[in-house]
């Protein structure tokens, strides 16, 4: 939030400097993110009215104007500017003045004719950027009145972050509360006394949504002139808050909102059918608001209606429709307290955000309505006129929040602090933050404010205490505390060398959301069983991820819209699945895509291949786990192409699977090249026995090979298992070396030339005994697959 400092010094004014007023703010919890001057330094700008404007005879876009600056004799003023008219007050540079980086000004001939001086637009004063024409003030500015006595140059805007639990300083108030406190001095409260009563116009009021709207006020104001210019000293606060002028009535109630953080709206009441009613949205209901967008609602968004429909997105920003303008002769003033539950999300989920909707969202003090709409009454006498109708007023008090009693434990101020505090600077602390206190028995009974909504445990009332008594003035003292070497997590070291594996093997880790956009985990996750959020922080990232495969996958598209040919990338993170049984379980997932390897001149472009990516999920299995526990089985996952898809299966368990894209999936995400990817659970990856030392065969291997005919759809891996189990554990290397297919082999038959060496490590082994081995292997596989020796 952006405030002047001299605005807060008009409520609170410390014996302190800027430097220190800032250390302060930060030390209460308001952490001072910056600050700057207020605006350019000048000289020699006064008011001025426009008594007369003429053509300029040799100038088509100049004009010749006598002004009053309110010296004895008029000024000849010659000025290009296209809202320049008699009877208008603004802003003259006379002879002799300095603005921001320019020297002095002097008269000038302007095609025959002398200027003394210049009307000056809100640019060249430095009071903003706009610069298409000059200066518009309100007629209740004093002719010949310095610039520098309505709007002090000498000022700091100290920009602040506030955390969500301190809504209450969202405002000028809240600040000085704050700062009196830090500085034990009374801070000046907006003294707001109710406004006459002049006229009998009102408006009922209905709370169809009592629960979400507690407490509502509304007033009608008539035969108000919303046509006067915002009062430079109003508009220069707005300004240095943030906030830009747009009429004398949004500005008013922008001034309240800063002043005492009660968000207001102004609806033009002549636009106005029926009764003013807080609901929520029927069917197809729609709203165009301010800004001119146009919503189509949702059923939780809280609404101010009429009889003819949606007014405002309540607690978000006002319609369109019944917006207030310089041609509006009557309003309706309203002041509300929205549930901050009520309120939350609304304009995100729109795309939209407000400074009302940023300070419904972290609370509003729930008495502070009423006082707001007289604030609110006042200005709009002062500066606009009107008669005002009578305060209509809703509430349902089961709404209302109440601040619970905290009660506090003397002892639990030094456990938490590590200081003593003296019971009487207790007591007075809670006193001066406005807080009911009571003591006894070694105990505070604590009731906060009702614009401290962040009270509700012991610890709160330990952390207002330490920052009254400052942070600085707590002793720093180092914990002791005896470190215990933790050993090491399993599931973690595999991380770290499966980061290693992928790295070393040319992949490219990403992290991506964990947040996706429905469409896109539905069409890799067809069972539908997502984990949907209920406050997301876009429409399109609703959902939690139930594959890694969507992040890495987007990201492809990202790269190869940006001329990327060849991408390796991994990831490894937690996966999602499930809304009531949330299921969270750790995987490393990869895509590849385009050639094996970087661009050569010596070497053809060569495209991955399922065998590349086969190849870089055996170098983590084989390093993560024992070869005989794992197993690959033809996947039938909807999302790998149906002849390239491999389940990984360890133990009994399918971890994951790997091959190529499904087809249709490539071409609905518009990806032209064939890609690659594997998805595996991590858990499973942890579990390799401990390496223990087995000493090497003194003795020579023995080497066999055979070539065995046998069904083609017979997985290689079934054949190897069998071979295993049957040639005991002299078997010390298997190995596939040729798959034929064609002339002397039948029709939907296949051979399969095998390696098989023998070696143990208590002998030679003899031929009889390879031979016995052989015979048991080959009957293995006829009586298993009906298998024949070629």
């Amino acid at each position: 939030m952006k405030f002047s400092e001299n605005w807060l010094r008009e409520l609170v004014n410390p014996p302190v400097d800027s430097e220190k007023l800032m250390h302060q703010l930060t030390m209460a919890g308001l952490e001072v993110d910056g600050n700057e001057p207020a605006c350019a330094a000048f000289d020699g700008l006064v008011v001025a009215e426009v008594k007369s404007v003429e053509k300029h005879p040799d100038a088509d876009k100049l004009h010749i104007c006598q002004v009053d600056c309110g010296e004895k004799d008029l000024l000849t003023i010659v000025c290009g500017a296209s809202n320049v008219r008699e009877g208008l007050r603004t802003v003259l540079a006379k002879v002799g003045a300095t603005l921001a980086g320019k020297p002095k000004l002097e008269a000038v001939a302007l095609k025959g004719v002398t200027s003394y001086g210049m009307l000056c637009s809100v640019a060249e004063i430095g009071l903003g950027e706009a610069n298409e024409g000059i200066i518009e003030l309100s007629n209740t500015e004093i002719t010949g009145k310095p610039l520098n006595e309505i709007i002090n140059t000498d000022d700091n805007v100290i920009d602040v972050s506030l955390t969500p639990n301190r809504g209450d300083c969202l405002s000028l108030l809240g600040v000085a509360r704050e700062v009196a406190v830090f500085n034990n001095i009374e801070f000046t409260e907006p003294k707001i006394e109710p406004v006459k009563v002049s006229s009998k116009a009102e408006r009922k009021i209905k709370l169809t949504a009592k629960a979400e709207c507690p407490h509502y006020v509304g007033r009608v104001i008539e035969n108000i002139d919303a046509n006067v210019n915002t009062p430079l000293w109003l508009s220069e606060k707005l300004r240095r808050s943030g906030i830009r002028s747009i009429n004398v009535i949004v500005d008013i109630t922008n001034f309240v909102m800063l002043e005492l953080g009660q968000p207001m709206h102004a609806f033009d009441n002549d636009l106005l059918k029926g009764d003013i009613d807080v609901r929520f949205p029927g069917k197809n209901e729609q709203i165009k608001l301010l800004d001119e967008s146009e919503h189509q609602l949702k059923s939780n968004t809280l609404l101010i209606s009429d009889e003819s429909g949606p007014l405002a997105m309540a607690g978000v920003m006002g319609g369109f429709e019944s917006a207030v303008t310089t041609e509006s002769k009557n309003i309706f003033l309203e002041s509300a307290f929205f549930a901050p539950e009520a309120i939350i999300g609304q304009s995100r989920q729109y795309g939209l955000h407000t400074e009302s909707s940023h300070r419904f969202e972290r609370g509003v003090d729930s008495q502070l309505q009423q006082k707001a709409i007289e604030r609110a009454s006042e200005l709009i006498f002062q500066l606009c006129g009107g008669q005002a109708g009578p305060v209509v007023e809703m509430t349902s008090q089961e709404g209302i929040p109440e601040n619970p009693q905290v009660i506090l434990r003397k002892n639990q101020i030094n456990r938490v602090l590590g200081v003593e505090l003296e019971e009487q600077f207790v007591t007075e602390t809670f006193s001066k933050l406005e807080m009911q206190c009571k003591f006894k028995d070694n105990q505070w009974f604590i009731v906060a404010p009702s614009h401290r909504f962040d009270i509700n445990i012991e610890v709160d009332l330990i952390e207002e205490l330490a920052r009254i008594y400052s942070y600085d003035a707590i002793q720093v003292a180092s914990p002791a505390n005896h470190l215990k070497m933790k050993s090491p997590n399993s599931a973690h070291l595999a991380v770290k060398q499966i980061r290693e594996i992928l790295i070393n093997r040319d992949y490219q880790e990403v992290i991506t959301y964990s947040f996706v956009e429905p469409e896109f985990n539905k069409l890799l996750n067809s069972n539908n069983n997502a984990l949907v959020l209920a406050n997301p922080i876009a429409p399109e990232l609703s959902e939690m991820r139930s594959s890694l495969i969507v992040g890495l996958l987007n990201s492809l598209q990202y790269n190869i819209k940006r001329q990327q040919e060849r991408i390796r990338l991994f990831e490894t993170g937690l996966v999602f699945k499930g809304n009531e049984d949330l299921k969270q379980d750790y995987h490393v997932a990869a895509v590849m895509y385009g050639n094996i390897y970087e661009k050569q001149w010596d070497m053809a472009n060569v495209s991955s291949g399922f065998y590349d990516l086969k190849k870089d999920v055996e170098v983590i299995l084989f390093s993560l786990i024992d070869k005989a526990s794992i197993e690959f089985k033809q996947s039938d996952s909807e999302i790998l192409h149906p002849g390239q898809a491999v389940d990984v299966i360890i133990d009994g368990n399918e971890i994951g699977c790997f091959g190529q894209l499904h087809p249709k999936i490539a071409a609905k995400l518009d990806l032209k090249n064939d890609v690659y990817l594997f998805d595996l659970e991590v858990k499973y990856l942890s579990k390799k026995d401990v390496i223990k030392f087995k000493p090497i065969s003194r003795f020579p291997s023995v080497k066999r090979d055979i070539a065995v005919v046998l069904d083609e759809n017979i997985p290689l891996a079934d054949v190897l298992s069998c071979v295993r189990n049957d040639a005991t554990e002299a078997l010390s290397n298997l190995e596939l070396f040729d798959v034929y297919q064609g002339e002397g082999i039948e029709k939907e038959k296949k051979s399969l030339a095998l390696g098989l060496t023998f070696q143990v490590t208590s002998s030679t082994l003899t031929d009889e005994e390879v031979e016995t081995i052989m015979g048991n292997v080959l009957d293995g596989l006829h009586n298993k697959f009906g298998a024949t020796l070629r």
